[in-house]
């Protein structure tokens, strides 16, 4: 596993960030202890070091697990998690969204569940379309002081409030945003045009997530299989569903057959070409063999050309993220 500094922060990362949103099953998909504890153990033995949580994950699950995991090596990593949704399935609405009073109750429930006293990255997972980006900086501020964070993040973000959130910490002299987290895929390119060029200029950290589209740039469900398609209700998935796509998902395998590699691994490697730590997810242990087999994998700039060319953002530019409204938290009248 290489490293690589992280952002404007003297973090040294691993290439890929282990996604822990499969650790538990308290969504009634995912993997048991038994499972996720070998996909964590294969994931550090590779020289893995930073793990991507929510309190939300198979709702706090995730975090439970991950707490018993870290006991004994908990410097040897970065850790992050999330707050916005709770981890609940029916979360008081006091702890739901973005308010400093979520956030606050929000992470001291996470470091109960994670066995720690702090959080190295502390994210704000989704917009609620009501807190104020001021009270989002304030609320990391006083986290901050408190010794209970160490760097801030924004997750999910338009790149305007992304950048409003940077300058705002700055010129209060608060805890600087260092760090940004947005779905990117050869299904999903988007983020190219606003977030990473503003990420790259504000010097911000870049995690993005979903690398293989949801498992469809793996091609398996073309061979039947179900996978998140059904397993998350079809949220965090992007099915087969339009021309191109089809002709993304045929360039990805005709790449992997010339280089004798899984067409997941070149999605992956693909994804790492942006200058971001791309998210796996794993839900089994040949999953994530499969996914780190991509660390190896040498795409030259004909092959990246060929995927850059095919799924091209500008026919779907306009294609609506279907799921998002459905993960956002929901506004109390």
């Amino acid at each position: 596993m290489k490293y690589t500094v992280f952002g404007s922060t003297g973090l040294k990362v691993s290439q890929v960030s282990l996604g822990t949103g499969n650790f538990g099953t308290g969504w009634g998909y995912g993997a048991d202890p038994d499972v996720s504890t070998k996909i964590f153990n294969t994931y550090v033995e590779a020289g893995g070091n930073f793990i991507d949580s929510a309190d939300a994950y198979q709702f706090g699950q995730s975090e439970e697990l991950l707490g018993t995991l870290l006991k004994g090596q908990r410097e040897n990593f970065v850790l992050t998690t999330k707050f916005t949704r709770g981890a609940t399935p029916n979360a008081n609405p006091l702890i739901l969204g973005n308010s400093r009073k979520a956030m606050v109750v929000s992470l001291e429930a996470s470091l109960k569940r994670l066995q720690t006293d702090r959080i190295d990255i502390y994210w704000v997972h989704w917009p609620d379309g009501v807190t104020p980006t001021e009270e989002i900086v304030r609320g990391f501020e006083d986290l901050a002081r408190a010794g209970k964070i160490l760097y801030a993040g924004i997750s999910n973000f338009p790149a305007w409030r992304l950048a409003r959130a940077v300058t705002l910490a700055e010129v209060s002299g608060a805890v600087p945003i260092a760090a940004a987290q947005f779905e990117h895929s050869l299904v999903r390119r988007e983020a190219e045009a606003e977030l990473f060029p503003a990420s790259h200029a504000l010097g911000l950290g870049i995690v993005t997530w979903s690398p293989l589209g949801g498992g469809m740039l793996t091609g398996k469900y073309r061979k039947g299989e179900k996978g998140r398609a059904e397993g998350f209700g079809g949220k965090v998935f992007q099915p087969e569903n339009s021309e191109q796509r089809t002709q993304i998902l045929d360039t990805v395998i005709a790449i992997a057959e010339e280089l004798g590699v899984t067409p997941g691994q070149v999605a992956i490697a693909w994804a790492g070409t942006h200058g971001s730590v791309p998210i796996i997810g794993p839900r089994s242990p040949e999953q994530l063999a499969d996914n780190l087999g991509a660390l190896s994998v040498k795409l030259s700039a004909e092959h990246i050309g060929r995927l850059d060319a095919v799924s091209s953002p500008a026919a779907s530019a306009r294609t609506p993220i279907p799921w998002a409204e459905s993960i956002a938290p929901k506004v109390i009248a």
